[in-house]
């Protein structure tokens, strides 16, 4: 439960909103400290109950069966503000809602990727207080795991209607889990993601091609442990490193240049270290000689030395694209 509270707390101030998760009832369950506040949530709060008029709101915009974060209209007769909502779903059943409260409309709708999250949360703590339909839990398993072995519409249409999903539902992946449903392989399956969420996996696709979502994860994780400099952790940034991953096995990083085998094959692992750290910084000596942790006398050194070897001046244009290509491709089939 206190983790719960904390990832409340941390969302109300990245956000500079007040936000409140409430049970199916409307009864508060967890709410942040910080935050301008409104008569309805200040009577959610203190009286443990919403106003009739507020709940009805629920009733009528029909959050119980959004599918993606909705913002609600002000009530000014009750003195309710405009608020985002997310509900809280164990299963297909809602159990609660997240309320972000936001009468300023600082929150869009690219903002909102942590709010789904939190929910997710609130729903892990309180899926023990609404056990699941026998075999439900299981029956979800086995169509995951069919989706994640290759494009299966039987399955996708199969796990639309046990959840409950439209059929035009898409799915995004995030490796390592974060929510969502547990996946092989430690990932997780988020289905009609948020608007502006991020993924792993990068932009979300249709359910039948979950198999899709779960190759760019972790083709994406995969990229990042082989050292790839990445504005964020999604495949819709992998940028130059997509032609790494697409590359075909026959192209070896010997036929991309020569060099990046007489590199792997020294004993120490000096130069192949200096080589990449060099190409990585566009040939920048002053700023590879302080990630190396080296003085800069020592990095001209190596740079000789490898200028020997490969025939590649680091600094210099020839050559250069060839080599660091050959050593990307080689960190990351190293890093499978």
């Amino acid at each position: 439960m206190a983790d719960v509270q904390e990832e409340v707390e941390a969302l109300a101030a990245a956000l500079g909103c007040a936000v409140l998760i409430e049970d199916a009832r409307h009864r508060p369950l967890w709410w942040s400290a910080q935050g301008e506040v409104d008569e309805v949530r200040t009577r959610t709060i203190l009286q443990r109950e919403a106003p009739p008029a507020a709940a009805a709101l629920v009733t009528r915009l029909d959050l119980a069966h959004a599918r993606a974060p909705v913002r609600t209209p002000a009530l000014p007769e009750v003195g309710m503000a405009e608020r985002w909502c997310v509900p809280v779903r164990v299963d297909r059943q809602v159990v609660g809602y997240v309320w972000v409260l936001d009468a300023a409309g600082k929150v869009g709708a690219d903002d909102l990727g942590p709010v789904v999250h939190c929910a997710e949360s609130a729903a892990a703590e309180l899926a023990r207080l609404h056990p699941s339909a026998p075999g439900r839990d299981q029956q979800r398993q086995v169509l995951l795991r069919r989706l994640v072995a290759g494009p299966d519409a039987e399955a996708a249409a199969a796990l639309i209607e046990l959840e409950g999903l439209p059929a035009d539902v898409t799915v995004a992946v995030n490796a390592p889990p974060a929510g969502g449903w547990a996946l092989p392989g430690g990932a997780s399956a988020h289905v009609a993601p948020a608007p502006g969420a991020e993924f792993t996996s990068g932009a979300p696709v249709p359910l039948v091609e979950l198999a899709v979502a779960v190759g760019r994860a972790s083709s994406t994780r995969r990229a990042l442990r082989a050292g790839a400099r990445l504005t964020r952790p999604s495949w819709d940034a992998l940028g130059a490193w997509h032609l790494i991953v697409a590359a075909p096995t026959e192209v070896t990083p010997g036929r991309i240049h020569p060099g990046a085998e007489v590199l792997l094959a020294q004993k120490r692992p000096d130069l192949l270290v200096t080589t990449r750290c060099v190409l990585d910084n566009g040939g920048d000596v002053t700023v590879s000689a302080q990630e190396l942790h080296v003085h800069r006398t020592t990095l001209y050194y190596r740079l000789e030395r490898i200028e020997a070897l490969t025939g590649v001046n680091l600094r210099a244009a020839a050559g250069r694209d060839d080599l660091h290509l050959a050593l990307l491709l080689a960190a990351y089939r190293a890093a499978g």
